[in-house]
């Protein structure tokens, strides 16, 4: 448990924090002493541009493998060892927080602060985004309530949105009662939204309102697109948006500068946190470490073929975090079993560690395997991962980010900065634009997913004939897949064989500039498990909430 006035071991206010790495007290907007918005004129820092540093994981056990707080002690390691950091991740979303996981702003010595509020309202930028997204929707329905725009009531596609998981909102009908057009629609979370993905991925004002602009919101009875442009609300959409687009910053426990902004699922979109604050990281420190959701077959390839293409980055590393709890939940091992010594099982689980290397080595990066350490890892466990990564010709250190913050992380640190020293070669995205839409899936589906290809259902291939009429050919994919497997099945552990991905739908985010590919039984909204963390989660007298982290 965290008290609610542990801000950082030096407790430094948030103008020192932005002071470190270069950052002037105009362009610093504080929310109380420990948060703050950067204005975006510091993006502008006379063209310093530090080393990009991602980090990624295998497939995780339902408890996570802690790349989060992997990434935090990784960029405390970096401080300790004298190097100018700065880390950049996603806000939580209050979904998972209430749901199954609790808190996401890592965890013992390596956490970014103050945590309860970032995994909380922070600074309202979740709350701007489902405002923004119904405001969207509550237009589109008066438009069809007076009956002013060629929407087709049946091919509306916009939905609304809420920060929690609420399977009963899947699927509602709205305009009942006479109180506008009755008609099917649902809820997604907020992290699904397209203006999540869109205020993750623009980087201007200029950009945000053209890509808002270029949102599909349905279509006509001769199913043509109609673009939010239409609705004449993005200024309003914008207003809202203002001071959600502005990065936040925040430190760790150790008082690196932490730019915390964004917060989409890399299972339903794109899974990386801003543009706008990975750029605002890059101008002010020499390394950027920053993270994307779930493991490389989903975050990193998107974080490479979306957010990288996007915006013109490439990283100068890969980490991928693994843990020997994993490794032997891959290797066969039930879940209750993981904290038992078996170094046979761990050896069996290297498989999956080595798809996700692979796969990662398709982009031309260095890469070190960090080994999140936990009490029950034995050395003869440990020895078995370094030696098998030795044979693939990459470095694997144990990372203490947990138990010792920065200083269990400097031996990783050393290796991490020596492989953004390697040289690589042109960054090349996994597929081009201009090939066909299967194709692009099929590409990701063999090269990442170790598949033998894509069927495509045939209600998604009606569906993909009209989203090609908005202009989806031409946009990148976003697969929607379980975290839980490389495959589509996630009961397939280890390293699946002989599968193929199963497309059962389309979704199009034109104004993020993807085009979303639904596989299995993933859904937008999810749901709360038997007993949530919202059971457990309570306030003090004194103020301070408790089993956030911990439930």
């Amino acid at each position: 448990m965290l008290a609610r006035n542990f801000f950082n071991m030096q407790n430094l206010p948030i103008f020192q924090i932005a002071e470190q790495i270069g950052i002037p007290e105009k362009f610093v907007e504080p929310y109380g002493r420990d948060k703050a918005k950067i204005s975006l004129a510091a993006l502008d820092n006379g063209g310093k541009r530090g080393k990009l540093i991602l980090v990624s994981a295998i497939t995780p056990t339902p408890a996570g493998e802690g790349k989060t707080t992997t990434s935090i002690g990784l960029a405390q390691g970096m401080k300790k060892i004298g190097k100018s950091v700065a880390v950049a991740l996603r806000q939580p979303s209050m979904g998972p927080v209430f749901g199954r996981k609790g808190g996401a702003t890592g965890g013992g010595k390596s956490t970014v602060q103050p945590s309860t509020e970032i995994n909380l309202q922070f600074t309202g930028d979740f709350h701007a985004i489902t405002s923004a997204h119904n405001l969207l929707a509550a237009a589109i329905d008066n438009k069809l309530y007076f009956r002013a725009t060629r929407l087709d009531p049946r091919r509306v596609v916009w939905k609304r949105v809420i920060d929690m998981n609420d399977r009963a909102l899947r699927n509602i009908v709205v305009g009942c009662g006479g109180n506008g057009v009755p008609r099917e629609s649902g809820f997604d979370i907020t992290v699904a939204s397209e203006i999540m993905a869109i205020l993750c991925l623009a980087e201007s004002y200029e950009d945000l309102r053209a890509r808002l602009n270029k949102m599909v919101v349905g279509f006509d009875a001769e199913n043509n697109p109609v673009f939010a442009e239409e609705i004449g609300v993005t200024g309003s959409l914008m207003a809202i948006l203002k001071e959600a687009l502005l990065p936040n910053l925040v430190a760790s426990a150790e008082g690196v500068p932490a730019f915390v902004h964004g917060g989409p699922f890399a299972n339903i979109a794109q899974g990386c946190n801003s543009v706008i604050a990975t750029k605002m990281a890059l101008s002010h420190a020499d390394y950027a470490i920053t993270e994307a959701g779930f493991a490389f077959d989903l975050g990193g390839e998107k974080f490479l073929d979306i957010k990288c293409r996007t915006a013109g980055l490439a990283p100068d590393a890969i980490v991928i975090v693994a843990t020997i709890r994993a490794l032997k939940m891959h290797g066969g091992k039930a879940l209750k079993e993981l904290t038992e010594p078996d170094v046979p099982a761990v050896e069996r689980g290297l498989e999956n560690l080595a798809a996700h290397i692979e796969s990662a080595k398709k982009f031309g990066r260095p890469i070190v395997v960090a080994i999140n350490k936990f009490p029950t890892d034995t050395a003869e466990e440990f020895a078995a991962v370094q030696k098998f990564c030795a044979s693939l010709g990459v470095p694997a250190e144990f990372a203490g980010s947990f138990a010792e913050g920065g200083a269990g992380c400097t031996k990783l640190a050393e290796l991490v900065c020596a492989a953004c020293e390697k040289p690589s070669p042109k960054f090349e995205p996994l597929y081009p634009l201009d090939m066909p839409v299967v194709e692009k899936m099929e590409k990701i589906a063999k090269e990442i997913y170790g598949a033998d290809g894509v069927v495509v259902l045939p209600k998604a291939l009606k569906k993909l004939d009209t989203l090609e009429r908005a202009g989806a050919s031409k946009l990148m994919i976003c697969m929607a897949k379980t975290q839980n497997s490389i495959s589509d099945d996630p009961a397939k552990l280890g390293r699946p064989k002989n599968f193929k991905i199963t497309v059962r739908d389309f979704e199009i985010a034109a104004g993020a500039g993807f085009l979303v590919a639904l596989t299995g039984d993933i859904m937008r909204m999810p749901a709360l498990p038997k007993v949530p963390c919202a059971e457990t989660i309570d306030l003090l007298p004194d103020g301070t909430i408790v089993n956030m982290l911990g439930c």
